[in-house]
């Protein structure tokens, strides 16, 4: 396996990874939206915020 597969590779898994990382949170997000409105919406801005300092990093 050369080395541009290896990153390929390693591409394609932290993408898998993102994508699953965000159907986690709107699927807690949506948990939480039927418990109380206000809460909710600020829980998934939170969860999409810290998703998205973890995505950058």
């Amino acid at each position: 396996m050369g080395i541009k597969d290896q990153f390929q590779d390693k591409a394609q898994e932290l993408a898998e990874k993102a994508k699953g990382a965000v159907g986690d949170r709107q699927d807690e997000a949506s948990d939480r939206a039927s418990q109380d409105p206000d809460e909710a919406q600020r829980a998934a801005q939170e969860q999409r915020d810290k998703f998205d300092r973890d995505y950058d990093a």
